[in-house]
């Protein structure tokens, strides 16, 4: 059981980092560099993200991250280890309300209206990078959170070894 509960903590770490840092990345550069690009450029470019990102890795770390958090911590629990078992638990729960709900509520619908729209670059990016960067904001910060608190827990859990 050892074995499956270590494996289950690493990768929860492992891929808590993965979407924190893929979230981050758009926050300092990808979004910048799309902004400065100016929107008859940047339109496509998101456009094509967004057929490019639905790919199996990013769908394992996305869809993963609190499904193995969530594991963790209820085989963490039942080894008898209720702080970092709480710790594993939270970091999939921060992962669930500040970034996975935002994403499938707010981003992806964004990411939709942004390939339905019409009209010039101009106002179709105007209406959607400022809301979309908000929230994507939103999610960095609760990923990072998540991360951090995925490693607290795996720090914990590995002083009772």
């Amino acid at each position: 059981m050892f074995a499956l509960t270590a494996i289950a903590a690493f990768a929860t770490v492992v891929l808590t980092g993965w979407i924190a840092g893929l979230f981050y990345a758009y926050s300092v550069s990808v979004m910048l560099a799309m902004d400065a690009a100016g929107p008859e450029h940047a339109v496509p470019v998101m456009r094509q993200i967004n057929i490019k990102i639905q790919n199996p890795v990013f769908f394992l770390s996305f869809l993963g991250t609190p499904l193995v958090g969530i594991i963790t911590g209820v085989l963490v629990l039942i080894d008898g280890h209720p702080l970092p078992g709480v710790l594993f638990l939270a970091a999939a729960a921060a992962y669930l309300a500040g970034t996975f709900i935002p994403t499938i509520a707010v981003n992806i619908p964004l990411n939709n209206a942004l390939d339905r729209a019409t009209g010039p670059a101009t106002d179709v990016w105007a209406a959607f990078a400022p809301r979309w960067n908000r929230w994507n904001t939103l999610r960095t910060v609760f990923s990072a959170i998540s991360l951090l608190v995925a490693a607290l827990a795996l720090a914990f859990w590995a002083c009772t070894w």
